[in-house]
């Protein structure tokens, strides 16, 4: 697994050059948890680009479970970039003809400006002594974490859940299969999305330990800081990379191309850098990366190239219809 540092001086984005774009709006369709980040970060774009171009942009989220919202731009939901928290729902615009096959390398790392892995949250004084994957098989414990069929963060969910498996049980496919098995089965309630599941464990207190992005287990922390809920990482994880694109048929109907690769682009500037990492991702920006070590714990990370294959075989074998997630996710 790499993630190649950014130097800042190779981030600097020059917004005023050329003509005036087309329109100064974007739609951003996003996953599900994303909605303070962007928060964060859509108004320090917009402040930069009228600096630079003289222009105020408004930009509009549409925030929901990572596959839905793919759904939802195939079937006309006029976005002009996508930020999502997997790269096969990229893929599915691809395979749609929404934007180019060759999106990954249009910018940096893959076009992930930073990366994440599923994490877990548990109560005040973590009461179950949960610290790792096989915590949440044993019949005192319940996981919380949305349905894998519709959230992108419950999918790398269940693939670091096989990851470990595949590690623990000497690559055995059988006893893997029956150990993700056993955690669906302990899930009281499965959301369509991270946000519902956030709510079930934080809200309506319900579970033992919310499984998530690492980076939301930081931001969920600080938000609900009356319940003192604990951060903690497992031993092994999956290397989650948060996907970027232009959704190229609607920005260039929209008129909207120029001014989406520079927001995008503007992702990876170190001011953009250092908003993400305030919010428990991982970056890409050396320098900024360096300054936030000290609140991200080491963790054997391990990706879906290594373990699966690749994201086509990982969608094949997997996630198809009638594929392995079906299979341990039955009745479920």
């Amino acid at each position: 697994m790499t993630f190649t540092p950014i130097k800042g001086a190779a981030l600097a984005l020059i917004l005023g050059a050329g003509p005036a774009l087309a329109q100064d709006h974007l739609l951003n369709t996003s996953y599900d948890v994303a909605r303070e980040l962007f928060e964060a970060l859509n108004p320090e774009f917009a402040a930069q680009w009228q600096e630079d171009t003289g222009r105020e942009i408004t930009i509009d989220m549409s925030h929901g479970g990572s596959s839905r919202q793919a759904r939802a731009i195939l079937e006309g939901l006029p976005a002009d970039v996508v930020t999502f928290n997997q790269e096969t729902d990229v893929d599915v615009l691809v395979e749609g003809g929404l934007i180019d096959e060759g999106w990954r390398d249009e910018l940096p790392n893959g076009a992930s400006p930073w990366y994440s892995l599923p994490a877990f949250l548990v109560r005040d004084g973590n009461p179950k002594g949960i610290e790792d994957w096989d915590d949440l098989i044993r019949e005192d414990v319940q996981p919380v974490f949305p349905n894998p069929k519709t959230s992108g963060n419950a999918r790398y969910t269940y693939l670091a859940a096989y990851a470990y498996g595949l590690r623990k049980f000497d690559g055995d496919h059988e006893a893997t299969q029956e150990f993700v098995r056993s955690i669906f089965s302990n899930v009281p309630v499965f959301d369509t999305g991270g946000r519902g599941a956030t709510q079930t464990f934080a809200e309506r207190g319900i579970g033992d330990v919310l499984v998530t992005f690492e980076a939301e287990t930081g931001g969920i922390a600080a938000a609900y800081a009356d319940q003192n809920l604990v951060r903690v990482t497992p031993s092994l994880s999956l290397f989650a990379a948060f996907p970027v694109a232009v959704v190229d048929e609607n920005a260039e109907r929209n008129g909207t191309a120029e001014t989406a690769t520079a927001y995008l682009e503007w992702l990876y500037s170190p001011e953009a850098q250092r908003i993400v990492a305030d919010n428990y991702y991982r970056v890409a920006d050396e320098t900024v990366a360096a300054d936030y070590a000290d609140r991200l714990p080491e963790v054997e990370l391990v990706t879906v190239d290594e373990v699966f294959g690749g994201w086509e075989a990982v969608s094949a074998e997997h996630f198809a219809e009638g594929g392995i997630l079906d299979e341990v996710f039955v009745n479920q």
